[in-house]
């Protein structure tokens, strides 16, 4: 597989696991992967590939304001993303 095909592969599996069922999350994460991914550095890529891993719910309270993240890598990440313009 060519490294194109290889980032397009991630690329799509990464947008699959942004989508999660409630429209609001969909399109944080999304934004974050459209706009701010190709300049991530691979310290902030795992933590958004590990912010991915989180359930819903926890997600939800954390992007809402209404619980903090349980380490300082994934509250970064999860301020980068609420801070990205709409």
């Amino acid at each position: 597989m060519s490294a194109a095909n290889r980032i397009d592969a991630d690329l799509a599996r990464l947008r699959w696991r942004c989508r999660r069922g409630m429209r609001e999350l969909d399109q944080l994460l999304t934004r974050y992967l459209d706009r701010r991914w190709a300049d991530a550095d691979a310290a902030e890529r795992g933590e958004f590939e590990r912010l991915l891993a989180t359930e819903d719910d926890a997600l939800w309270r954390w992007c809402m304001g209404r619980a903090v993240p349980p380490d300082e890598g994934l509250q970064r990440i999860v301020q980068r993303i609420l801070q990205l313009p709409p």
